[in-house]
């Protein structure tokens, strides 16, 4: 018989974490085959389980048994090792919970529910604009229905039996929800992760798991991934994000500043944050703001950022001001996988499903990584970019990158790991280009834990755009300059990759056998053969549809001499008026990574 727990203590929370970690860790390849693309490194799986990982060594770590102590732990170390958008979000779940019980010894139902609910309000709030089917409805989900139980149990496993069932029945309804998962026939990814930690809970308080059967509507369990024919239960193949259009931006401009607070400035105006987020809130929407004693952090989007400004001007002065165009920048549609779906362009080329994390937990990471004489002075800019493949390394090394990351869609790096490599440049401001969408949450994460220099992100999704915006780059300008430039040098650059199918799929009208060599343009699969040669020649075609002068290719580990030669070939005989670059990248699993300028 199952013990009772009218509440629970932070060893009971430690082991319930403990729990949740390993439940996901055994599952992490059934949690990367639901990743919408048939790729070979569909990776979200084990993106949450590194992050789990990390907070799971810092809770053992600092052992309490004090449960806000112990949460807090988990927190902290969740931050500093999410690792993609799925672990990102995972570590802003928790990151609330752990806030909403910091002061508690012990935690009961209700408390727990309250926990999970202001777990769902912060990662909601950082995102810009959240996109429904996701992780973020489970957990949204699951936390409603579970401060209705809590009313009316005194048990902790009670309360938890019933957040596992709901997350799964909100799982179910994913692809209801996000229409891109009902045409491959999977359950969100993201949030199947979410349900095993949340299983890993209940086993932790209970002697056993109740067994759960999907209904006959809900989306094929993970065993069947690819459904017969989405088109044949009459949707039409529209991606999530298709059906977001720019002029469904009500508020232009992404707006983000920091106010260093001086008291006394205007006699009329002393700072209250709940009242100075209520004026805000009239201006835009998307609003954040993070107050402590001496600065105020704030994003919004706003139709007229400077009516903003000039508003929170009154209290004090302002820097780290960054203002962008959302509608003239909102340009193309990632789908590599459910989460780059949500967070396409997520930055500097802001789009309506765009998004940016705010750490709020009060880590100072200026002390990691390597120091620097005090009398040595700091250059003006620096890079950090994060690349996989010795030839890729070596190309960004020659165009100033200092340091480079080893990670990319086949393993992307940490938090923690951006905030050291950024510690280790000794510039007064530092671009970090993640050259992958998976990886831009992180980096936005790690931006806002470094304080002593200013770091901005590049939010590059290929390694081509990352090259582009480099060599725009102009060591006379200052950085927003440089910011805006090599933004626009991002939108210039179309991209395009060649790897292999692990599964048979059908995606936006191309069949796909596993096997066979898909191209990838601009995150959309628009090709399938079952020679590279053919997948090769058809992703270049589509790339060159709108024209273009140069095509720059970057060949793989398992690229031949022989098969680049014929592709050179191909690319002059077609397009004669093009010049082509072929450069040795070593990537694996992509073949070729090609642009077209």
């Amino acid at each position: 018989m199952s013990k009772r727990f009218n509440s629970i203590n932070g060893t009971e929370f430690t082991r319930m974490v403990l729990s949740g970690a390993e439940i996901l860790r055994n599952n992490v390849n059934n949690v990367n085959a639901l990743n919408v693309f048939p790729v070979p490194d569909g990776d979200t799986g084990t993106n949450m389980n590194l992050t789990m990982t990390s907070g799971v060594e810092e809770i053992r770590r600092k052992p309490s048994d004090h449960v806000g102590r112990a949460a807090d732990a988990l927190s902290k170390g969740l931050l500093m090792g999410a690792r993609g958008n799925s672990g990102v979000i995972l570590s802003q779940l928790f990151r609330g919970f752990a806030k909403s019980v910091q002061n508690l010894e012990t935690v009961n139902p209700q408390q727990f529910a309250a926990a999970l609910q202001q777990g769902v309000e912060t990662a909601y709030k950082a995102v810009v604009k959240p996109v429904e089917g996701t992780i973020l409805t489970v957990a949204k989900e699951t936390a409603k229905q579970a401060q209705v139980y809590a009313r009316r149990t005194n048990d902790v496993a009670e309360l938890m039996k019933v957040v596992y069932e709901n997350s799964q029945q909100a799982l179910d309804r994913t692809p209801d929800l996000l229409p891109v998962l009902k045409q491959v026939g999977v359950v969100d990814s993201g949030g199947q992760g979410l349900v095993f930690v949340y299983e890993g809970f209940l086993r932790a308080l209970t002697d056993s798991v109740p067994a759960y059967t999907a209904p006959a509507a809900s989306a094929a369990p993970i065993a069947t991934l690819v459904s017969e024919s989405a088109h044949n239960r009459g949707h039409e193949g529209k991606t999530a994000q298709s059906m977001l259009a720019t002029e469904d931006i009500e508020q232009g401009y992404c707006t983000e500043f920091i106010i260093k607070l001086l008291p006394g400035k205007t006699a009329d105006y002393v700072f209250d944050e709940q009242s100075f987020r209520g004026d805000l809130s009239k201006m835009g929407d998307s609003l954040l703001v993070v107050a402590d004693e001496d600065l105020v952090k704030i994003h919004i989007h706003a139709e007229y950022p400077g009516s903003v400004m000039n508003h929170a001007m009154k209290y004090g002065d302002l820097t780290r001001i960054k203002i962008e165009n959302m509608r003239e920048q909102h340009t193309h549609i990632l789908e590599t996988s459910e989460y780059d779906l949500q967070y396409a362009a997520a930055g500097g080329l802001q789009d309506t499903i765009s998004q940016e994390i705010t750490a709020e937990i009060p880590v100072t990471a200026g002390d990691i990584g390597a120091g620097f004489e005090a009398n040595e002075a700091a250059a003006a800019f620096g890079f950090v970019a994060v690349a996989m493949g010795d030839g890729i390394a070596e190309i960004l090394q020659s165009l100033g990158v200092n340091e480079v990351i080893s990670g990319g869609q086949t393993m992307n790096p940490s938090t923690e790991d951006i905030v050291n490599a950024v510690n280790r440049v000794h510039a007064e401001t530092v671009f970090v280009f993640p050259n992958n969408s998976n990886i831009v949450m992180a980096a936005r994460q790690a931006q806002n834990l470094i304080e002593d220099k200013t770091v901005i992100v590049i939010p590059t999704k290929t390694i081509p755009q990352g090259m582009a915006a480099l060599i725009a780059f102009q060591e006379t300008a200052d950085a927003d300059s440089n910011t805006e430039t090599m933004n626009h040098a991002v939108s210039q650059i179309v991209s395009g990759q060649v790897t292999y199918a692990v599964r048979d799929t059908s995606i936006d009208g191309v069949d796909i056998k596993e096997g066979d060599f898909i191209g990838i343009c601009e995150g959309k699969i628009v090709v399938s053969e079952p020679d590279l040669s053919s997948a090769s020649q058809g992703l270049i075609d589509q790339m060159m549809a709108n024209g273009g002068e140069i095509i720059t290719v970057l060949t793989g580990e398992d690229a031949t001499d022989e098969q680049t030669a014929a592709l050179a070939s191909y690319v002059k005989a077609q397009y004669p008026q093009v010049d082509v670059e072929i450069h040795a990248g070593g990537q694996p699993v992509y073949v070729y990574l090609f642009a077209v300028e």
